[in-house]
This record gives structure tokens, sequence and C-alpha cells, in this order.
């Protein structure tokens, strides 16, 4: 690595770091402000608990929200500096080309990029589960914590599907339940029941007022009873869709989750795909957004380093738009996830590329 790599890379990564420690304790300035009174309201809730529980992953949350911010911002900074003080000059005139130049800058994206992704798939989802507990215990007045479904079924393979009324996860109970048995599309078992209760202490559920019902060629036979012991091959848990438990699941668990969950017949899984693509989306815009940020700001401007940070802020809001407008809609059932997460990096990537030849000539 030449002494010049060494340079680039220096000031790429130290200014990023910079960057976050700006914006970040900013953010925490702000969370402090609005929740100071909450905390009081909780004489329990120690300096220590705060800033464990709640404030270390506020940190990592936010950073890992922030980091193209970040990125972008501080590329177009010290680049515009080093084009203000002809240094950029000084480098094309020595033979470097500006594909070169580029080298030690997608060497510190793809450095970012790769300590994001694993922080994405494997870090940041254990501290959301323990700031989005705090939170909840804390700060929300409305506890997101379901425990109630209703009109709710739930294929347990390709022959089984169970169906409930009502169901109290407080309880484990419900009402109006049905279990169907088929054989390719012939119905072949069916079983009624009044209330379904699930005993925990050996996985079996207690049927009252049931009826079942066996369809055969010629005739049908039908039993009936008041009480009775059975398994069935799911749990009381897998009655319920909630979306903001895909944050808190690493990516092997919530790719299982979203496995799962198909097979069992869960309509609309979206937002959980939104989430698993989405941590893999974000980390692979460092190499895009550097891009632009360099054949923005490597030009020698007459408006200085404002006018290049005015148009890095302005395009890195866009993009902070378009990620949130394809996090919305990928998450409708009508949409495919997949290409709606990624739809914002490949309109950046059109443009990196034009600006990348644009520059280049």
């Amino acid at each position: 690595m030449r002494i010049l790599d060494k340079y680039i890379l220096k000031k790429y990564i130290l200014t990023f770091i910079f960057t976050l420690l700006i914006l970040v304790p900013v953010a925490i300035a702000i969370s402090v402000s609005e929740k100071i009174g909450r905390f009081l309201e909780f004489p329990e809730l120690g300096f220590t608990e705060i800033v464990r529980d709640y404030y270390i992953p506020f940190i990592i949350n936010y950073g890992n929200t922030f980091m193209p911010l970040a990125l972008f911002i501080s590329t177009v900074f010290f680049t515009s500096k080093m084009a203000s003080n002809t240094e950029i000059v000084a480098i094309h005139s020595a033979g470097i080309s500006f594909k070169r130049l580029l080298r030690p800058y997608l060497t510190g994206a793809l450095i970012i990029g790769s300590i994001a992704l694993i922080g994405n798939h494997f870090i940041v989802p254990y501290t959301n589960k323990s700031f989005l507990e705090f939170e909840d215990t804390y700060l929300n007045k409305q506890k997101k914590t379901k425990t109630y479904v209703v009109n709710v079924s739930l294929q347990l393979s390709d022959n089984d599907i169970v169906y409930f009324r009502s169901f109290n996860l407080n309880r484990n109970s419900g009402t109006d339940f049905s279990y169907e048995h088929y054989d390719g599309l012939q119905l072949k078992e069916k079983i009624t029941s009044q209330t379904i209760k699930y005993e925990p202490k050996d996985s079996t559920y207690k049927l009252s007022n049931y009826t079942k019902r066996f369809i055969h060629k010629r005739n049908d036979s039908i039993a009936s009873g008041r009480s009775m012991d059975t398994t069935f091959n799911f749990f009381p848990k897998d009655l319920l869709y909630v979306d903001y438990l895909a944050s808190e699941m690493p990516s092997i668990q919530l790719s299982k989750h979203i496995k799962d969950s198909a097979k069992r017949g869960v309509k609309n899984l979206n937002r959980y795909k939104v989430e698993m693509y989405k941590r893999t989306s974000m980390p692979v815009s460092s190499i895009i957004l550097t891009v632009i940020a360099v054949a923005l700001a490597s030009r020698k401007r007459r408006g200085g380093m404002g006018i290049n940070l005015a148009a890095g802020i302005s395009l890195i809001f866009i993009y902070v738009f378009f990620m949130k407008i394809s996090e919305v809609l990928g998450a409708a059932a009508t949409y495919n996830p997949l290409f709606m997460i990624w739809v914002p990096n490949i309109i950046f990537s059109i443009l990196a590329v034009y600006l990348y030849f644009n520059a280049k000539h």
C-alpha cells in the first residue's frame, strides 16, 4: 500500500468516526431531554441501568442508522478539503487516475461495510431487544406486547390446518377451535370444540365439548364428548404475527422464522423479509455512496466546500427518503420486498456510474 493510500484511508476512517461522534451525542442529548421526565417516574431506575440497558444499545442502534449519513458527509468533507487545497490536482498531475484514486476509498468502504454487515446480522438484533424491552417497560404508555388474537388460522403442514375464533395467550385458551386434515384436496378428518386450552407442563391441548368427524368414501363417522386431551404441532406463540419482533431476531433465527411461518400458512411475511434484506442492502450502500461522494467532491469549485456539502447533504437525504419509502412499500403484501429494498441502491448505483465517468473525464 502506497503512502497516498494510507493517507486517504486514514482520513476516510478517522473523519467517518469523527462525524459519528458528532451525530450520536446529538441524538443522545435530544433523547435525554425528551425522556428525562419518564426516567424520574421510576425511582428504582438508576443511572447504571439507564446507560447499560438503554443508551449503550441506543448508541449501537443509532450509530448503525447514521452510518450512511456519516459516511457520505465525512467523505464529501475531507475530499472537498483535499480538492480546495489542490491536493487532488497534484495527485492527478503525478499521473494517478481517478480510478486509482478511488482504491483507498473503496478499501475503507469495504472495511466499514463489512463491520456494518456483521453487526446488522449478528449484533444489532441483540441490542435492539434490550433497547425495545426497556422502551416497552419504562417509556411506552401503550405496551407493544400482544396477547390476544382473533380469527386466526395456522397451517401446520401440507395436510393439516387449525382455526381459532379467538385465543388468549395469557390464559393459553381459545374458543371455537377446529382442526382439519386433508389428503390432497380431500378432507379426511375434522375436529371442532367450543374451547381449547394449552397445558404447558406436558405440551398438550385440552378440548371441551368436542366433535370428531371422519370422512370415508361411502359414509362418515362422528364421535363427540365433553373433554379430550391431544397434541398438535404448534405452540400458542406461533399464532402471533408481531412485526416488531423481526428487529430483535438474529438473521439465522429470522430466516428460520420466515420459512416456518410460510409453511404454516402465514399470509404476509413481508415485514420480516424487509428487515432481513435491509440488513444487507444498507452496508452495501457504503460503497455506492462513497463513489458518489468522491465524484462530487473531487473537483475544486468556485463556491468552495460549502457547495459540495450542500449537494452531498441533499443527495443523502433523498437516499434516506427513498430508503424509508421502499421499506413501507416492501412491507405491503402487493410488492416484492427484495426488489423494493434494493431500489434505492439500484437508483443510486446508476447515479454513481454516471458521476464516476463524468469525474473520470
